[in-house]
């Protein structure tokens, strides 16, 4: 009984996130990824055979009977002091899905049931939000004049600079034709497919060009549409009906990549009491890049609507009939829809302001309280907007909303290419597009009802 206690408090020790959070782990063994702690077990016959000892003792179903075992506690102490136990991953590795089956393999086995909040298998972010922001206002054009900066639609602009990078481009261009291709009259599109095209823009594309297309600041509903719009949500995002979101998470968790990227969610962006941000370790950085590694899975969250002065983000998900879980599936929803950390951490990125980075403190005030207000970067005489810009955009929202209720994927395939992919950035031209004049003439019909309202205005 005095073993099986102690293999008891060990597996509880190991299984804990706190114990898996840090640079250091142990304190006494810097971690390697999980493919190589498995190529130096195999390589030393002792622990390979003890690893294929506890993996046996993991499987099986009577978890109280593997603690007794002493074959399966001599496993657990050899294996605790090799590489296995301290291995982590790096998210887009070469071999990511291998290092995590290797991970998951030993700490599926380690908790009693069913863990609220799990490990992220993944290494610590050390970057900070400053780093990206000194990348992003190289390649944003604006970011040295304030002036420009305020009269700028941010969403726009982040698509422009995208544009301008080959990968980013051509990454984005392709995700966004699979998820508009319509199947057939009652499949609007291949989701499976579409999943697979956003992973890998956001795994492949720096995040100072996807986290200004996700995260990009709005002082307008248009602004915001666009924003929503990023993921193509009609096809990645909603569905007929919303699942409840413990089955979500269940589902979710069957799965080795999406049940790390929730883990790593619930790492850098659970709400913390004990820090400036609400944060945990205040590291902005950390809670985005974990928002943004969900999206192309069946847990991918996004805004919920398209107001510019509210930031609510969610899985396509709901709680109602969870029975007498209800009270878990709510903690669960709102670790996204009421999430000071992942709030500030938005809204952060949009005001270019990091921790400790500004010399006169964040723009805004970075509250843990349930629910935080968003403070405009912005007077509130001031558009994020040119007069141009913003009708252009209007007319973009506009056919995108009747895309969406009729389900007119061509519409909104019009609306993303002529302008997002086809506007010059710094000036208000349209390329015409290869395919012929005919494509020419919707921007040609919005370039022009532009500037006569742009007359008027004046």
């Amino acid at each position: 009984p005095r073993l099986a206690n102690a293999a008891h408090e060990t597996l509880r020790s190991l299984a804990s996130p706190s114990s898996l959070q840090g640079p250091e782990l142990h304190g006494w063994r810097p971690p390697v990824d999980c493919v190589r702690a498995n190529e130096l077990c195999a390589a030393e016959s002792n622990c390979s055979s003890r690893y294929r000892t506890l993996r046996q003792c993991l499987a099986g179903r009577d978890r109280n009977t593997m603690l007794a075992n002493k074959e399966c506690q001599a496993a657990l102490e050899v294996l605790q002091e090799s590489p296995l136990y301290d291995c982590r991953c790096k998210r887009g590795m070469k071999k990511e899905l291998q290092c995590l089956q290797i991970y998951w393999s030993i700490h599926l086995g380690l908790t009693e049931g069913e863990e609220f909040y799990e490990a992220s298998p993944y290494e610590p972010v050390t970057s900070r939000l400053s780093d990206i922001f000194r990348l992003a206002s190289i390649f944003s054009g604006t970011g040295a004049d304030p002036v420009v900066s305020a009269k700028s639609n941010h969403c726009l602009d982040a698509a422009k600079a995208c544009n301008l990078n080959d990968n980013c481009k051509k990454l984005r261009s392709s995700y966004i034709s699979i998820c508009n291709r319509e199947i057939s009259p009652t499949e609007r599109c291949n989701r499976r497919k579409c999943h697979k095209a956003l992973r890998q823009f956001f795994d492949r594309v720096p995040s100072e060009y996807t986290y200004r297309m996700l995260f990009c600041s709005c002082q307008d509903q248009a602004c915001a549409e666009r924003r929503r719009q990023t993921i193509l949500p009609s096809c990645s995002y909603e569905d007929k009906e919303k699942p409840n979101c413990l089955d979500l998470r269940g589902v979710c968790r069957t799965d080795h990549l999406c049940r790390s990227r929730l883990a790593d969610f619930h790492a850098n962006c659970r709400a913390s009491y004990q820090t400036v941000t609400s944060c945990p370790a205040d590291n902005y950085q950390a809670c985005l890049g974990s928002y943004a590694g969900m999206i192309g899975f069946d847990m991918t969250p996004n805004y919920v609507d398209s107001s510019p002065t509210g930031i609510v983000v969610s899985p396509w998900c709901s709680c109602r009939g969870s029975g007498n879980m209800e009270e878990e599936c709510e903690k669960f929803l709102r670790d996204f829809t009421e999430n000071p950390c992942l709030r500030n951490a938005i809204q952060a990125f949009g005001n270019g302001t990091d921790v400790n980075v500004s010399p006169k403190g964040p723009s805004f005030q970075a509250t843990q309280a349930p629910r935080v207000e968003k403070t405009p970067s912005l007077p509130d005489d001031l558009s994020d907007s040119t007069s141009l810009g913003t009708s252009v955009i209007t007319t973009c929202t506009s056919v995108q909303e009747q895309g969406l209720k009729v389900n007119n994927s061509k519409e909104l395939s019009m609306c993303f290419t002529e302008l997002t992919t086809n506007i010059i950035p710094g000036s208000n031209k349209v390329i015409k597009p290869n395919s012929g004049p005919s494509r020419a003439r919707p921007s040609a019909a919005l370039t022009g009802l532009s500037v006569l309202m742009l007359k008027l205005a004046l």
